[in-house]
């Protein structure tokens, strides 16, 4: 756990690859093993849901919902891979391919480490509404928070790529909307993360293959009243 805190400091910090002491290899596996701790703790934090309302067999949704996380951010980060390193390689940029790669797996722990810095919200969320679309909306405020604040990391990790060669800014931007419109389907995909009252605690939903995008826009008209 020491070795995770040492690291979630190390991302926050921006500290230059350089300075990890094991090498690159080895620090590549330290931010995954980031990655996994702090996005089990938020996991985790989401199933606690139905514990608080009351709801039997909290402890399992518990359980998926820990581990779901850091596999949505994983499953994420792999289907959105291939297409980085193909705009990498047709912008001309492949030389520096490996340096990218190693901001946006530091940026992955970053996001994992942010959203376990709001589980506390999260939980003081649940505590003051038991309403389900509330609690689906709140998270999905923190995931999008956790999000934006993952993205200025990643700016800063790509100060130098973009110092040395401007096309870099175009390949950032491209790993962003790549990656956000996947991370949104996977999230549908892989629900639930929180466990609606009432329903059977499932690790996926049987129904899985809907549009993402047509459901939120959906639960925000309902939420609202319109």
């Amino acid at each position: 756990m020491n070795a995770s805190f040492a690291t979630a400091d190390d991302v926050l910090r921006r500290a230059p690859w350089t300075t990890l002491p094991s090498g690159p290899l080895s620090g590549v596996w330290r931010l995954v093993g980031c990655l996994v701790a702090f996005g089990l703790l938020y996991g985790a934090t989401m199933g606690t849901f139905r514990g608080l309302a009351g709801q039997p067999e909290w402890l399992r949704q518990i359980v998926y919902s820990a581990v779901k996380v850091p596999l949505l951010l994983v499953a994420t980060f792999l289907i959105s891979l291939p297409s980085f390193f193909v705009l990498s390689t047709l912008l001309g940029l492949r030389r520096d391919f490996g340096q990218a790669l190693r901001a946006v797996v530091a940026t992955q722990a970053g996001l994992a480490i942010i959203l376990a810095s709001l589980a506390p919200l999260t939980m003081l969320w649940y505590a003051s509404s038991a309403v389900y679309s509330h609690a689906l909306l709140f998270n999905g405020a923190m995931f999008a928070v956790a999000s934006c604040s993952a993205q200025w990391l990643l700016r800063g990790y790509y100060q130098s790529l973009v110092a040395r060669n401007r096309r870099h800014r175009w390949l950032l931007w491209s790993w962003v909307f790549v990656y956000a419109v996947v991370a949104i389907q996977m999230a549908w995909l892989l629900r639930p993360f929180i466990g609606a009252p009432g329903m059977e605690v499932q690790f996926l939903r049987r129904e899985a293959w809907d549009n993402a995008y047509e459901v939120v826009l959906q639960l925000i008209v309902r939420s609202l009243g319109w």
